[in-house]
């Protein structure tokens, strides 16, 4: 296993008694209901980067549980004190893909979001980036019925190639991402100042004409 990895298993000691959560297994699945005590319907944000976005969606709606996903430590570290007087909010460091494939449970998520993924823009390394037919395949089990997945990207060739994807899967239907009114994320305000232009795509699962 990636040693970036087995580091997220072991908080520092700065982390102690935060949000952030520490694992025991990076096989089992995560007991949710025991992480947050309480049962709520979850909200994940994949690649929470400094939690500005995930702390304020979270305040927005209390009544929803909020997991950030994030590998690298210095971003986690300023997640960590953002959430930390937010009772919805947990944090998990850990590469985002490794976590929807092996942690998290079968139809237990409300909603994920992918905002402005890596675009690892040169052709070579396009195999790196995160929205692939595995990822797409893996995040429809762990979305409850009807859950959906949101996107945003500067990249039109990433957008219309997880567009793509995605028709290719019968778990999803495209549904109009317009009119969702969300956080900005610093990426986004980022890209705005720049005049770029913002594409976005809602996925929604659908259960399987039987």
């Amino acid at each position: 296993m990636p040693a970036r990895e087995v580091q997220s298993a072991h908080r520092p000691e700065s982390f102690r008694g935060s949000a952030l959560i520490e694992l025991s297994s990076l096989t089992d699945r995560l007991d949710l209901e025991k992480i947050f005590e309480r049962k709520a319907p979850l909200h994940v944000d994949l690649g929470c980067g400094d939690g500005a976005f995930l702390c304020t969606l979270a305040r927005r709606i209390p009544q929803k549980n909020f997991l950030g996903i994030e590998r690298l430590v210095g971003r986690i570290r300023s997640a960590t004190r953002k959430a930390a007087r937010l009772g919805n909010v947990r944090l998990l460091r850990v590469e985002s893909s490794y976590a929807v494939h092996h942690l998290l449970p079968a139809e237990s998520v409300e909603t994920f979001y992918l905002l402005f993924p890596d675009p690892w823009p040169k052709r070579r390394h396009w195999q790196r980036r995160i929205a692939n037919e595995s990822f797409l395949r893996v995040i429809g089990q762990a979305l409850v019925s009807g859950g959906t997945l949101y996107i945003a990207t500067d990249r039109v060739d990433y957008f219309e190639k997880i567009k793509e994807i995605a028709r290719a899967n019968p778990d999803f239907a495209t549904v109009d991402f317009a009119d969702i009114e969300l956080p900005r994320t610093k990426f986004e305000k980022k890209f705005r100042t720049q005049d770029a232009t913002i594409y976005r795509l809602e996925l929604r699962k659908v259960s399987p004409v039987r």
